[in-house]
């Protein structure tokens, strides 16, 4: 018996941590941590499908269309026809979401800062690099294959750019990851 827990259950429990935070902190903007990781993928990737934008949200697309509707219905995000197929919709990002995301970056970027200043600032990469390192070795058919969900690995990771622990020029916490 282990008189450690299992890393995969102290990441779960981080995960778990920082979702109920980002929820408080987003909750007087109408938005869900999963609404945000949503917005936050189309600011950093305009047009992208219903469907891409389930996997990189990590919810289903049945999950997503029920989103998508409702981020819509609030003029947060706008639907256009693909301009090479009539039958699928590309989703974009519109200036009220993107003023949205703007008052809650702030507060998200807080979280993450609360969470990273328990950790030496001579950590934060090789922490960034870890978590790349370990999303690889289990995300589906390992590194060797691209992410399913778009998410591209971070600047020093295998696959990525830049130098080891440097960061793209705006990283998104949330626990989708995505990068902004």
């Amino acid at each position: 018996m282990q008189d450690e827990p299992l890393t995969l259950y102290m990441v779960k429990r981080l995960e778990l941590v920082i979702r109920a935070r980002m929820d408080v902190a987003l909750r007087p903007f109408g938005l869900s941590t999963v609404q945000f990781t949503a917005l936050t993928a189309l600011r950093a990737r305009d047009g992208l499908s219903s469907a891409q934008l389930a996997r990189r949200s990590f919810v289903t697309p049945q999950t997503m269309n029920e989103m998508v509707h409702s981020l819509e219905r609030r003029g947060l995000i706008a639907r256009r026809q693909a301009p090479d197929n009539r039958r699928v919709l590309l989703l974009t990002l519109t200036d009220s979401g993107q003023g949205l995301l703007a008052q809650c970056d702030p507060l998200v970027e807080a979280i993450e800062g609360e969470m990273l200043a328990a950790i030496p600032a001579g950590q934060h990469g090789l922490l960034r690099q870890s978590l790349d390192l370990g999303y690889a070795a289990l995300a589906e058919g390992g590194a060797s294959r691209p992410d399913p969900g778009g998410v591209s690995p971070a600047p020093g990771v295998p696959g990525g750019a830049g130098r080891p622990g440097s960061r793209p020029a705006r990283w998104c916490p949330c626990p989708a990851g995505c990068v902004r």
